[in-house]
């Protein structure tokens, strides 16, 4: 009889055992050999040399895909302890990484419905991603193109957004246009700048590869071999929707997010994304991904005050 002490080293010890245990006891019943054992952040077993080796290289496996992900569920654990070798393992390992960024930042959908917005976007090319905010669908989504551009299904990335006065006139704000726009345009910069390298980057951006505009700037154009991402579309009017929608040219992506609960037009202007929420709810060519206030990645306490919100409309 022969033991091992295993120590869980720079990890979450509540990640790797799970709710309630979850974890630890379906690693126990993988290992039905073997005497396990946890207290805090070691592990102990006792059994004979070749389990022992073997339940050693598992605990390995799962500590370096816990330190990748910071966090493993069931279904992901199963996956792990039933490892064979490399080339398996790094399918596994990086089954939900949408594109690493940068420094080597691993991108990827957080929650199942931002998972389901990636799988539905790989099969349809126009995708409406609808929820609050704070939820992922415009970062999920910006690294969705940025991984087809890398791929090369797609030639060039355009992201925009309408340029709404959401309590500022932009003609009171000061410098040029660009100047003036660039505000509203921010978080989709601060997205690039997670996932691609400052020079490269900027070489995009000077050679059009990747365009950030005003919504307004899309009139008249058609965007072919193009991924786009039309960003808080509920501050679209109903003509500027139309325009957007049929900028749609070949072998074009399009992802349109917004939330129809942070609208900022004017009282008596109906949200162009509403509206077509209805019109186009029947084309089988467009997909629909609804989050919710389960679905946000930022500070814990956003989650609760969506929810407080919420609450006090539906009063």
């Amino acid at each position: 009889m022969f033991e091992i002490n295993y120590e869980l080293e720079d990890i979450n010890t509540k990640t790797f055992y799970g709710v309630q245990n979850q974890n630890f006891n379906l690693i126990k019943s993988s290992f039905p050999t073997l005497k396990i054992t946890g207290r805090d952040n070691f592990i102990f077993a006792m059994g004979n040399r070749e389990t022992l080796d073997l339940f050693k290289q598992k605990l390995d496996d799962i500590t370096a895909y816990i330190s990748k992900h910071n966090s493993i569920e069931i279904k992901q654990l199963e996956s792990v302890l039933k490892l064979k070798d490399d080339s398996e393992k790094q399918l596994v390992f990086d089954q939900d990484i949408i594109v690493k960024g940068v420094n080597g930042k691993a991108i990827k959908a957080k929650t199942t419905n931002l998972k389901k917005l990636v799988k539905v976007s790989e099969k349809k090319d126009m995708v409406f991603a609808i929820g609050p905010a704070g939820t992922g669908k415009t970062y999920t989504s910006v690294a969705l193109a940025v991984r087809a551009l890398r791929d090369k299904e797609v030639k060039r990335i355009i992201l925009t957004r309408p340029a709404v006065e959401a309590g500022e006139s932009l003609g009171f704000l000061p410098g040029d246009l660009k100047e003036k726009l660039d505000p509203y345009l921010q978080p989709l910069y601060d997205a690039l700048r997670d996932m691609i390298p400052h020079e490269k980057l900027e070489g995009y951006m000077e050679k059009k590869v990747i365009e950030v505009a005003p919504l307004a700037f899309m009139r008249g154009r058609t965007l072919d071999e193009a991924f786009v991402i039309l960003d808080e579309a509920q501050n679209t009017t109903h003509s500027q929707m139309k325009m957007f929608l049929t900028r749609m040219g070949m072998n074009a992506k399009f992802i349109i997010t917004g939330d129809p609960s942070q609208i900022d037009l004017p009282p008596k202007q109906q949200s162009g994304l509403k509206e077509s929420m209805s019109i186009l709810k029947d084309i089988n060519e467009i997909g629909f991904v609804y989050l919710t206030e389960e679905d946000v990645v930022r500070h814990p306490v956003v989650k609760k005050i969506i929810v407080a919100y919420n609450n006090s409309e539906k009063k």
